[in-house]
């Protein structure tokens, strides 16, 4: 078959490609380097035919390949079989590898003028990786085998994976997000490498390349939680899942970078620190992939496999070794050229910053691992569920709150107490407004009080800072607020577009609290013509309804939004049948306002439609969570843009 020709010559290409650089390096035959480059467009071309080979084969249901036969299915919509393509495992290796050659074609494309050793050596190491999933793709994960004889039709892909239209995006960000972590690891090998570690080069080229991986993996975060709440019918949108923490912990260590390479940036310092966060960061979207498709953890998100996971246990030792050998051979190049000079300054508080999100990624990976382990060593099944989690992650989260205002107000090297006193004092005002309104609203947990002051000090913080910005210009130019807006993040891209970012997280974290501290709900079974209230908020059912679909069949309950005698809109919650799945696959109606989403499932009903059990729940701003995610990544995205000179953040 084509598609696999092509994986098994990009082995070549790619082997090719890593032995050229290495030896172009040491001979001084620099006229390789442009075979080795060569090698990497090649490869990102033969693997796009692979992966567009496998959607033609979807999408013309060629039930002779294995995958198409695993996943396909005549009657499933185009949509959801095109992007079947990563919704099992085979496939889901396919598109990574896939994305991992883009990423390499467009690091070479854009840095390949660059002098020096670095890039070529960041070229090697990305093709070292692609060169691990082309064993895969050949291997344990082989999408292109023959069946025979050929099925009539497939089961079509797991209704999970069907069932809205968020699989269309969460998949992609995630591995957009995922893959885009290995360009900085990239940077970082090929910095130790060539020996350039010291210049700092490599750490700026990283930055940006992180800067645009960290805003993908935010979007895809988002978008699973979106997912999990808008298809799994039961409320909820984070439940420490080993797969949504997979997700979270590469996003951890990168956030960290983020901050601690502004330090290294403007004070020569945490050097060392930055090239571990970048080589543990991609070993974390490694292990996330091992424990995605290894079989060994139990979730909706899980891929079953067989032997895959010993590759990529390989892999990751591989991978820890080399990276400690090379961090071990530089250590004398990382050494620190500047010092703290203050504890009231911002590079202090950013290092604080980055102490408690490793402590944050640790406490989520020992719950995750702890089962694991256990299991494996003892024969013991034993599970760490939220209440752990929760327990333990709460007074980090409150404290990152609390960091995320102090350090924007402070200054690098050292504050006056003057300084701190006009910095740090005004943003109380934030905080004790939003405990008034946290204690007036019935919250009386101590975790999420702390949240709400902290949450309301640090919108304070951040938003003076853009008030102080914004009025000094009009104070200097004479501009309109508007004017002075744009001008000031415009000149200052990455302070801002950071500040911003920061104004999301505070969303986010504003949405979690209260949907968690006020989440109200009610179940009861009724009858068409009665009612269901809760919160102030009145359902009554009108009717129960069912209907065929293509891919499945359908019943559904039409329920009004009652205001007194008025009927202010309709809700339809559903169960979806699929002939490949046993249980129902839910769809909730969710009815969402500024300050909350009014969540309507439909756990059970007769036959004959004479009643239905409906399950209301209202989450104060859920909505928040989803906008705030957005404002993350907008933040992300202005601070991705150079701004033609200088920056002081």
């Amino acid at each position: 078959m084509l598609a696999h020709d092509s994986i098994l010559v990009s082995m070549a290409v790619v082997l090719f490609g890593i032995v050229a650089v290495p030896v172009a390096m040491r001979t001084g035959r620099r006229g390789l380097l442009p075979y080795a480059f060569a090698a990497v467009y090649t490869n990102f071309f033969l693997v796009s035919v692979a992966a567009f080979a496998m959607v033609y084969a979807l999408v013309t249901h060629d039930f002779s390949v294995s995958y198409v036969a695993q996943v396909g299915g005549r009657s499933t919509p185009l949509l959801f079989t095109v992007i079947s393509l990563w919704g099992a495992l085979e496939g889901s290796i396919l598109f990574w590898a896939w994305v991992l050659s883009m990423y390499a074609a467009a690091v070479v494309w854009i840095n390949s003028r660059r002098p020096g050793n670095l890039v070529p050596y960041a070229a090697a190491t990305l093709l070292f990786v692609s060169f691990f999933f082309a064993i895969l793709l050949v291997g344990p994960a082989d999408p292109f085998g023959v069946v025979s004889p050929v099925p009539p039709d497939g089961p079509g892909p797991n209704p999970l994976l069907q069932n809205h239209i968020l699989m269309a995006i969460h998949p992609p960000l995630l591995y957009l997000g995922y893959v885009g972590m290995s360009v900085p690891f990239a940077f970082a090998v090929g910095a130790m490498l060539s020996g350039e570690v010291e210049t700092d080069d490599w750490m700026r080229i990283t930055r940006r390349w992180t800067l645009s991986a960290w805003a993908l993996l935010s979007a895809a975060i988002i978008a699973g939680m979106w997912w999990s709440y808008e298809v799994l019918g039961w409320g909820g949108y984070w439940a420490w899942d080993p797969v949504e923490n997979a997700s979270f912990l590469p996003w951890l260590t990168a956030t960290a970078f983020l901050h601690s390479a502004m330090v290294q940036e403007r004070r020569g310092m945490l050097r060392l620190w930055n090239l571990n966060l970048v080589v543990g960061t991609f070993l974390l979207t490694i292990l996330g992939t091992f424990l995605t498709r290894s079989g060994i953890v139990s979730s909706v998100h899980a891929f079953t496999t067989g032997t895959i996971g010993y590759y990529f246990l390989a892999f990751i030792a591989i991978v820890m070794l080399a990276s400690l050998a090379l961090v071990a051979g530089n250590s004398e190049r990382l050494r620190s050229t500047g010092r703290f000079d203050s504890a009231a300054s911002r590079e202090t508080v950013f290092l604080l910053n980055n102490l408690f999100l490793t402590a944050f990624m640790f406490t989520v990976l020992t719950g995750t691992l702890f089962p694991l382990v256990a299991e494996a060593i003892k024969g013991v099944k034993v599970s760490v569920g939220e209440p752990f989690f929760n327990r333990m992650s709460l007074p980090i989260v409150v404290t990152l709150l609390f960091l995320m205002g102090v350090g924007p107000a402070l200054p690098w090297k050292a504050a006056s107490k003057a300084e701190l006193k006009a910095k740090l004092v005004p943003p109380a005002a934030g905080a004790g407004l939003m405990l008034v309104i946290a204690l007036v609203a019935g919250a009386r947990n101590v975790y999420a009080l702390l949240a709400f002051a902290f949450a309301g000090y640090a919108a304070f913080a951040n938003l003076r800072e853009y008030w102080i910005g914004m009025r000094a210009r009009r104070t200097a130019h004479g501009e309109g607020w508007g004017t002075a807006l744009v001008r000031l993040v415009g000149g200052n891209r990455h302070r801002y577009g950071g500040y911003t970012a920061h104004l999301g997280v505070i969303l986010v974290a504003l949405g979690i609290a209260a949907s968690s501290t006020f989440r109200t709900e009610y179940e009861a079974t009724i009858k068409p013509g009665e009612t269901i209230s809760l919160s102030g908020h009145t359902l009554r059912l009108k009717s129960m309804w069912g209907r065929e679909e293509p891919q499945r069949s359908v019943v559904g309950a039409t329920l009004e939004v009652m205001d007194g005698s008025v009927v202010k809109g309709t809700m339809e919650p559903r169960m979806n049948f699929y002939p490949m799945s046993q249980a129902p696959v839910p769809t909730p109606a969710v009815r969402s306002r500024l300050l909350g989403d009014l969540y309507v499932n439909l756990q059970a009903f007769r036959p004959d439609g004479s009643n239905a059990t409906i399950r209301v729940i209202y989450e104060p701003l859920v909505p928040w969570i989803w906008f705030g995610g957005g404002v993350v990544v907008f933040g992300a995205l202005i601070a991705i843009f150079p701004t033609g000179r200088r920056t002081d953040a």
